[in-house]
């Protein structure tokens, strides 16, 4: 078994272990708060998993010859690893199963959603070549990774503090959080589908430059570049501008499209009431000082390092790279955008005494930017970035 492969294991003994775990965690808060055999085992399940994701990130990394974070594959994956690494810092202070059992699905979900792009190891483009890969990427991620237990307790503090049976605006937006949790799970699904079908599309394009390129589609072509035309595959699509990736927005609206599909079957099937409101049982069992309390605690520990990784490094290796600190490329402006909303989040608390509903909002606002920039700025934006 070559080096490749073994992280490839690995890497499903992991996403296997984090599953058992949730589930473990699903036991343990359905009895009494606080630790329990059972939230003990979630936890233990949860360490081991990330130690084999480690050792995937390792053996992938001496396979590959460099560090696995040059493109979305190997960035949403170590991302989702670094999600567990937050979670399992904040466990071991607080020792809250419902924490995991929030936390725990929402890096399965980031390392799931990781599985659809391609998981092969290419060579570097000269851009990527340098030793600032590992060091702006990873720790861009592991501050985005902290970052985003900060989300999971603020979701829990919303739908612990939110009373659903009134009309409200927090219950219609917490209801919109879950329906784009719902539209990544969806994209999973059909993704795995149109996979097992075979219905992959070649279309072929004139850019800007003149050459002639071609885009692989996974899925059934709903949008298309402008005057593109189909090689293989389905036929008719909406053309798009150049500016626009119209194979990347493809994927998108299948996101859109399947989350709905399965949202309507959760709302109006299986639970025959809001998403949202079906956790509120669980988020009972955390004390509403202690959720707004970690979600202060990982932004004030995760945003430092994200400045430290996804501006201060980035801005040394553009320099490097591009001789220049700064250009206005998508990723470059969304990541200040990031950097921006989470001082507010701390100026506002610190200065002007927004905790509780009002920090948890600006919480889950946070992790939905980077979520944007992780997922839209990289599919549909195109830029220096558009390696990824």
């Amino acid at each position: 078994m070559n080096l490749l492969s073994l992280s490839g294991n690995l890497l499903l003994v992991s996403f296997i272990l984090y599953l058992i775990s949730t589930a473990f965690f699903a036991v343990a808060t359905s009895g009494k708060k606080g630790p329990s055999k059972s939230g003990r085992i979630a936890f233990s399940l949860a360490l081991i998993g990330f130690i084999a994701q480690l050792g995937y990130f390792f053996t992938r990394w001496a396979g590959a010859g460099h560090a696995p974070v040059s493109n979305l594959y190997e960035y949403t994956t170590f991302f989702g690893m670094m999600m567990v690494f937050g979670f399992l810092i904040v466990y071991g202070i607080y020792r809250n199963n419902v924490l995991g059992l929030i936390a725990m699905p929402v890096a399965l979900l980031v390392i799931a959603y990781a599985s659809m792009f391609p998981d092969e190891v290419q060579p570097l483009i000269p851009a990527l070549q340098s030793v600032w890969l590992k060091i702006h990427v990873t720790t861009a991620a592991l501050g985005e990774g902290i970052l985003a237990v900060s989300f999971a307790t603020g979701l829990l503090y919303l739908v612990h503090a939110t009373d659903f049976s009134k009309e409200s605006k927090t219950r219609t937006w917490l209801e919109i959080v879950f329906f784009t949790l719902i539209c990544v799970v969806g994209y999973i699904f059909v993704g795995l589908m149109f996979k097992a079908i075979g219905s992959d599309s070649t279309i072929e394009y004139v850019a800007k430059n003149g050459a002639t390129m071609k885009h692989e589609y996974s899925m059934p072509v709903l949008t298309g570049p402008e005057g593109g035309k189909v090689l293989s595959g389905s036929g008719a699509f909406v053309e798009l501008p150049n500016y626009i990736n119209a194979n990347k927005l493809n994927t998108v609206l299948w996101s859109l499209i399947s989350g709905l599909i399965l949202y309507v079957v959760l709302r109006f099937v299986v639970f025959r009431k809001r998403i949202a409101e079906t956790l509120k049982p669980i988020a009972r069992k955390i004390d509403l000082d202690t959720a707004d309390e970690i979600s202060y605690r990982a932004v004030a520990i995760g945003l430092p390092v994200f400045i430290l990784g996804g501006l201060i490094f980035a801005m040394i290796w553009a320099q490097m790279a591009w001789s220049r600190y700064w250009g206005w490329d998508p990723k470059e402006v969304w990541a200040l955008i990031t950097m921006l909303f989470y001082v507010f989040y701390l100026h506002m608390r610190i200065q002007r005494g927004w905790v509780g509903k009002k920090s948890a909002w600006l919480v889950v606002g946070g992790f939905a930017v980077i979520m944007f920039n992780l997922i839209f700025v990289n599919l549909v934006v195109a830029g220096l970035h558009s390696y990824a």
